[in-house]
């Protein structure tokens, strides 16, 4: 189902439904203890059933796929001859399928390949292909309605959406290839969607050319070791609290990590390079508060980190520590800035612009900066105490210009803005803002914390 269309069962939704939406909120503590055996709200739009001769004509002489699930007793290990199956399949008993990498299931490029609709099960050594191109019935190679699966060593292409998750928890996915089918990146599907899904571990998997990997009202997830390339968000993560993303690389993407209306949770030692583009950044906030973002090297991004509203709840903070910001657009930008963020022990190097505020109105007094590494300090430290003897002060001369108007940041790195900028420093015809204050810069660039 479609987000919209998501939205529009929500407002026919049952009163039994509203008080769960309240709970997922709201959570008590006996509430959170273990919803893994909750009554599932039926949110799914009915899949359609198509006929083998509707299906490509590479499927009509597989054996179905199903007969041997149907075949296979509840609880027992099925491992199938290897070849080439149809799909679809259904599955909606505990059974532990190893593929053993040799089996192949392909759905005809009609709706989605395999539903895993139960708890306790695993899934190794599959490969999945072949789902329909249809958005509005969320054609994927897998769905994922249930609790406590193992899904292991599958390789998913040729699919809209590669694996779907609704309302399912404590399931583990991992060094898992997705890869959607070869349209528009506007039109592909999400690789991973995780919707009222929570604790559940997503490690080790590839993810290339698909859309988006979202997480959407789920909370306490793990994001481990995964790789994400050419897509356009590595992860967004909106209405998810407590998610932590780390030692991850994203490369080639969109957007690296995007908080949006989240609490908690933060992204560590991970590599997010190569976030460029019109929008491109390598982390993002959205109105979220007491993130941390720590040990990480963000490198030739259009903005390193761009924040926006955040931290948003009173009393709450964005903590952004040792991480690498190089050879950025902008290493820092903030938009709408409200303060209370706090910065030490970050390397900033080679960036065009360290630190901006998009538009007039930030006020720097708001953050605390303290103990980061400036490649542009011009100070000494004859004491030698690796801290430079005076504060690290970031103005804004001709910055102002393209803050101001957003346009003329085209111009950012031409011969005239850099006469106009030199112009500015020898005799200021106008007060500069002050961007930032560092009282302790570090003298000494420190060894990057990220994992390779």
């Amino acid at each position: 189902m479609s987000a919209d269309g998501e939205r529009m069962s929500w407002h026919r939704a049952t009163p039994a439904f509203a008080i769960l939406v309240c709970l997922n909120f709201f959570p008590a503590a006996s509430a959170q203890e273990d919803m893994d055996n909750a009554p599932r709200v039926a949110v799914d739009r009915g899949k359609p059933v198509y006929l083998l001769i509707e299906r490509d004509p590479r499927v009509h002489g597989l054996p179905p796929f199903q007969d041997l699930v149907d075949k296979a007793p509840a609880g027992s290990l099925l491992k199938p001859p290897p070849g080439a199956y149809a799909g679809p399949v259904y599955l909606d008993k505990p059974l532990t399928i190893d593929g053993q990498g040799k089996v192949s299931i392909d759905a005809g490029d009609k709706g989605t390949v395999f539903i895993l609709a139960t708890n306790d099960v695993t899934l190794r050594g599959l490969h999945l292909t072949g789902s329909g191109s249809s958005h509005d019935t969320d054609d994927s190679c897998l769905d994922v309605r249930g609790s406590r699966n193992d899904i292991e060593n599958l390789t998913l292409d040729n699919c809209l959406f590669g694996i779907d998750l609704k309302q399912s928890n404590h399931n583990l996915i991992r060094k898992t290839r997705i890869r959607s089918k070869n349209l528009e990146l506007g039109a592909r599907g999400d690789a991973l969607r995780l919707w009222y899904s929570h604790a559940n571990r997503i490690e080790e998997n590839e993810i290339r050319d698909s859309r988006d990997t979202v997480v959407w009202y789920s909370n306490d997830n793990v994001f481990r070791r995964n790789v994400g390339q050419r897509s356009r968000y590595s992860i967004h993560f909106m209405f998810a609290n407590n998610n932590l993303v780390e030692e991850n690389r994203f490369y080639d993407n969109a957007v690296g990590i995007y908080f949006m209306y989240a609490e908690g949770g933060g992204a560590r030692r991970n590599i997010i390079s190569h976030a460029t583009g019109a929008t491109g950044m390598g982390v993002g906030f959205k109105e979220s508060s007491d993130v941390r973002i720590e040990d990480n090297e963000i490198l030739y991004c259009g903005i390193g980190i761009s924040s926006d509203l955040s931290p948003f709840q009173p009393d709450t903070t964005i903590e952004i520590h040792r991480n690498r910001f190089a050879y950025n657009g902008i290493g820092i930008l903030f938009n709408s800035e409200t303060g209370g963020n706090r910065l030490s022990g970050n390397i900033f190097e080679g960036n065009l612009a360290q630190v901006s505020y998009g538009g007039r109105g930030g006020d720097a007094r708001h953050n605390e900066w303290q103990g980061n590494y400036w490649d542009d300090y011009q100070g000494f430290d004859r004491d030698g105490d690796g801290i430079g003897d005076q504060p690290y002060e970031l103005l804004a001369f001709s910055d102002q210009i393209w803050m101001e108007i957003p346009v003329a940041r085209f111009f950012y790195n031409s011969p005239v803005m850099a006469l106009i900028d030199f112009l500015e420093r020898l005799a200021p015809f106008s007060v500069p803002d002050r961007i930032l204050r560092d009282e302790r810069p570090l003298f000494r660039k420190p060894t990057p914390g990220a994992t390779p």
